[in-house]
């Protein structure tokens, strides 16, 4: 056993020495991390690329080596594999530092650079790689514990040059070695075996696998290693990164090189498999500049942006006309990054989470993404949760509405616009459910608004998945007002509290007020100020609490504590599609269609002609001349809920529709659904088919039809 510990390459485990690099104990134990083709030390040749733990394209020359690590060949030319271990997804640290200049680059130029401006220096070989220059101008760097981002006023590249790897047959070939990683792997006692050193381009590589002999000029030299001397090229890769930004470059990095002969053939992109032959097929087909021949052959775009290939692909131009073309532009990243490197210091997750996220996790929530949102589906028992609303109190979070204040002179001229009712006639206190639609008089979403007062100020909920389409919306179409338009969303919480019980929970925590239906009022619960509003999604006595996000776990915990005699359970979204479902409740993007007018959502009644010239008004009034051509219905059934999505035919055979949202309803003892059904001569059929089973067209809703529970 030497050293330290162990890691498993493609499932063999491979001892290392405390300090090495995963390449050198690899090729130590006769193991090529991609099979073959020139190795450097300098973390740009793509020969050396492995997933580890995980994370793809990991330079082993750079990596320094620790015990259990699992490495896999990563397969270079073809298509991106699935990792074979979850890569870690802790939170990357992430440090903001700010310089008048930074010189990238350890070297003799870049040392000389930092001292005679006193700057500091960034490096690789000291733990520090660049993943990039960004605009600012921007340094991301990432380091063992963490990244860090330079803000600089001056960047300057002092990166140096980069050896030139062989282009010629037989170059994928084990055993093929840079001067520098060949002393680094010869100090570290890797037996190379017979090594012979080139400086001129050879004409070929002999052997099956690994190298046995090089052919350079009219020699042939049998060996087991070849260590490839054969000249440098300026290591731009960042200097073209910063192209038009504050960046200076010196040194090595800054010379205008001679591009090598031009190789008759042999692999010049080995991150892409392109061929000197396939060179010339994409300049046959008229791609005859850099850029051009670049995306023709994919020489260029593979892990290393072209720091192996683009010295040739500028020799092969210039072998064809004479002009020595500048090399392509290169973008960052330069080298991989995780997901989770690029995003450190973004704290705002890809999917939002409520205030109350952490708490429905510790409470066993099963949660799901729908609308936008992270939110709790199921927490152990549906059907109890269902039952807690229906005959005794449960509370919901409903933190992902979309939560607007909307105030200023223009305010009640802004909805009435926006909305196809007399906002005028909502009184102070109260409110009105409503729609939003298009020019074409579809429904966009649905929501409520809260006139606040007796002046013009108003709260506006919309849907979780609409809210930020209906932000823009709204400003859009209202940018000509004098209105102020307040997204509180990510800043308010909101918890349903439902059913026949939820007043008697409430009155213990201090809301005594006796709030009919469709009012709303400001008051403390459990001492937290709350805007209480009294609606019902699910059929029964319903309260939204709409309060600052950050007390919502103290107001979510009070009200579970102050009911626990009471049988309060939270419910998800599983229970709450069943709840809302027998009330005949729409959920606007899966109930509603792209073509969906009120008058085909039976919502018609919403829609008020006499309110003005609001959006899609004229959609609304010609389409309503037209004879009905389908309509969102209710159904049921005796057997069990078809699948959502499910086809409806008529019993001649025909294509009927199809089921939206359908359930089992415990209380009704039937299967309830919601259905576009086609109409025939302005009339939808009583009975369809759907999954082998007759049901039956009903008015909705399907539970209370007139509202008694909802009022208490």
């Amino acid at each position: 056993m030497i050293g330290s510990g162990e890691f498993t390459f493609d499932g063999e485990a491979v001892p290392f020495a405390a300090g090495e690099h995963l390449l050198t104990a690899l090729l130590r134990a006769g193991l090529h991390p991609t099979g073959g083709g020139t190795l450097c030390a300098e973390g740009h040749s793509p020969h050396c690329v492995a997933e580890v733990d995980g994370v793809a394209y990991v330079h082993t020359c750079q990596t320094i080596a620790r015990d259990g690590m699992l490495v896999r060949a990563q397969p270079i030319g073809d298509a991106p594999v699935l990792p074979s271990v979850a890569p870690s997804v802790r939170p990357v640290v992430v440090r903001n530092v700010h310089h008048d200049v930074l010189v990238v680059g350890g070297g003799e130029s870049g040392r000389a650079a930092a001292a005679s401006i006193g700057a500091p220096i960034v490096d690789a070989d000291d733990g520090g790689e660049v993943i990039g220059i960004y605009p600012g101008p921007m340094v991301v760097v990432r380091t063992d514990v963490g990244m860090v981002h330079h803000h600089v006023e001056r960047v300057v590249v002092a990166t140096g040059v980069l050896p030139l790897l062989p282009v010629c047959p037989g170059n994928d070939l084990m055993g093929l070695y840079t001067p520098k990683l060949a002393e680094r792997l010869m100090a570290a006692g890797v037996d190379l075996g017979r090594t012979v050193t080139v400086v001129d381009p050879p004409q070929r590589f002999e052997g099956g696998g690994r190298v046995s002999a090089v052919v350079v000029g009219d020699e042939r030299i049998e060996c087991d290693a070849v260590i490839v001397d054969i000249g440098t090229t300026p290591n731009d890769v960042l200097a073209r990164m910063g192209a038009g930004l504050a960046v200076d470059v010196v040194g090595g990095a800054a010379v205008v090189a001679t591009p090598p002969l031009c190789p008759a053939e042999g692999m010049v992109c080995p991150c892409n498999q392109t061929t000197m032959a396939g060179l010339a097929d994409a300049w046959e087909r008229g791609f005859t500049s850099m850029e051009l021949l670049k995306r023709a052959s994919l020489a260029g775009t593979g892990v290393c942006q072209g720091a192996v290939c683009s010295p040739y692909l500028q020799s092969f131009i210039a072998d064809r006309t004479g002009t020595l073309e500048a090399r392509f532009t290169a973008r960052p990243v330069a080298r991989q990054a995780t997901l989770s490197e690029i995003a450190a210091g973004r704290h705002h997750p890809a999917v939002p989470r409520t205030s109350l996220h952490a708490v429905h996790e510790a409470a066993g929530a099963t949660m799901d993404r729908l609308g936008g949102w992270w939110r709790p589906w199921i927490y152990s028992d549906v059907d109890a949760e269902y039952d807690a609303v229906r005959n005794a109190v449960s509370i919901g979070d409903v933190g992902t509405l979309g939560k607007f204040i909307v105030s200023g002179p223009d305010a009640e001229a802004a909805l009435q616009r926006l909305v196809p009712t007399d906002v005028s006639t909502i009184g102070p206190g109260r409110s009105r459910y409503i729609l939003m639609l298009d020019e074409r008089g579809y429904v966009l979403d649905d929501g409520m608004i809260l006139r606040e007062g007796e002046g013009e100020r108003f709260f506006m909920t919309l849907t979780s998945g609409g809210a930020s389409f209906a932000e823009m919306w709204v400003r859009d179409w209202t940018a000509d007002l004098d209105v102020r338009w307040m997204n509180v969303t990510m800043a308010m919480g909101a918890i349903n509290v439902t059913g026949p019980r939820a007043s008697e929970l409430l009155a213990r925590l201090g809301f005594e007020e006796p709030l009919p239906m469709l009012h709303h009022i400001h008051a403390d619960v459990a001492d937290v100020a709350c805007r209480v509003v009294r609606l019902s999604f699910t059929g029964e006595v319903s309260f939204e609490l709409h309060h600052p996000c950050a007390r919502s776990g103290e107001l979510w915990q009070a009200l579970l504590d102050a009911g626990a005699d009471l049988g309060v359970t939270p419910h998800g979204l599983d229970a709450l599609s069943r709840l809302r479902l027998e009330k005949g409740h729409i959920i606007v993007g899966q109930d509603s269609d792209y073509d969906s007018t009120p008058r085909r959502l039976r919502h018609d009644w919403m829609v008020d002609l006499d309110s003005g010239d609001f959006i899609g008004r004229h959609a609304i009034e010609r389409t309503n001349r037209l004879a009905l051509d389908k309509q969102l219905v209710g159904l049921e059934g005796d057997g069990p809920p078809p699948f959502e999505g499910a086809v409806a035919w008529n019993s001649d055979g025909t294509y009927a529709g199809y089921v939206t949202s359908a359930a089992w309803s415990a209380t009704l003892d039937r299967s309830v659904m919601l259905a576009w059904i086609r109409a025939v001569d302005g009339a939808v059929p009583d009975e369809v088919l759907v999954e082998g089973t007759v049901v039956r067209r009903v008015e909705l809703p399907f539970y209370d039809p007139k509202g008694v529970r909802a009022r208490g």
